[in-house]
């Protein structure tokens, strides 16, 4: 018998139509300017982070002008946070008007969700890189500053509708294609459409792709330790980006600002492929988004057998 190169991928890959990763993969950049439901804008490398920055604060400001309150669902916080601080505290922009939700946290194999003492937690990294920067007579109240729990999870999605609803929503896809850390191929997700559309916050069991893609963060060492990355996590659900008003995406994570990305075919998948719970960003292009994908993640994908490794 001879290799089979039209091999099943592995078990744990959810997204497993092979012709149809190479079909998004083969695609130019008149793809991303003429998408015929998502505004997309294609963005120099290195500018993600400022667009975004720049959103958040301006939704700030001029929900403050307008005498309006806002509700923000943001994703894991990083350095740019303090950017986001540090530009409020220089304007002065009393920050009593916003509510402000975390979309995720991890959580240990009993189902346990990670609070600020566990120092690769998120809310421990919003605290360190905005709520800490941001000036103590800015800030909003405590209780406006909201983010998953062991205790609220059950109920999380419900305190997102009580405070207003979510006026805007900042997403990103990871590996496995997932919105916060709703992944694809969970037991606690279905797999029809119809229902994950309808499901909201919860624990979740992660996917493979999940904690390898967190092992080469900082926060563990990027180094591919993926026997310390936490097995589960607490989760907003698909039923809080559909009920978002606004929906920000940016694709544009590279690999030490290589060349290489793990992002660049998901990206392909969420903004091209089939809608399906299997690759659950791919849902904006049902509901809607804007888009910026970095200049890297843009281009076809093309095999590079002088590099190899």
């Amino acid at each position: 018998m001879t290799f089979n190169t039209n091999f099943a991928p592995a078990d744990f890959v959810p997204f497993r139509d092979r012709a149809e990763v190479a079909r998004v993969n083969a695609l130019p950049r008149e793809a991303y300017e003429n998408h015929p439901t998502l505004k997309i804008t294609i963005v120099p490398d290195g500018r993600i982070a400022a667009i975004h920055v720049a959103d958040v604060v301006g939704e700030i400001v001029r929900a403050k002008v307008e005498g309006r309150r806002l509700v923000m669902l943001m994703p894991n916080p990083n350095p740019g946070y303090r950017d986001i601080a540090r530009l409020l505290n220089r304007m002065g922009v009393d920050c009593k008007h916003v509510w402000w939700f975390n979309m995720d946290e991890w959580a240990d194999h009993e189902g346990q969700v990670a609070g600020p003492e566990y120092r690769q937690s998120f809310i421990a990294s919003t605290f360190r890189f905005f709520w800490n920067e941001l000036d103590p007579g800015l800030r909003m109240p405590p209780e406006q500053f909201c983010y998953p729990t062991t205790k609220n999870i059950g109920h999380y999605s419900d305190l997102m509708e009580e405070a207003g609803g979510i006026d805007v929503s900042y997403t990103g896809p990871g590996w496995a294609g997932h919105i916060a850390f709703i992944d694809p191929l969970t037991p606690e997700f279905s797999d029809d459409l119809e229902e994950f559309l309808t499901q909201g916050a919860r624990i979740v069991t992660l996917n493979p792709l999940t904690v390898a893609q967190n092992s080469l963060h900082g926060s563990f060492g990027a180094s591919g330790d993926i026997a310390n990355v936490p097995p589960r996590a607490a989760t907003i659900g698909p039923l809080d980006i559909v009920r978002s008003r606004r929906r920000v995406e940016t694709h544009a994570l590279t690999t030490g600002g290589t060349n290489s990305s793990w992002q660049r075919t998901i990206s392909k998948l969420c903004l091209f492929g089939p809608v399906t719970p299997l690759v659950p960003t791919s849902i904006i292009q049902r509901l809607g988004a804007e888009v910026f994908v970095g200049e890297s993640l843009v281009a076809p994908v093309a095999v590079d057998l002088e590099t190899q490794y």
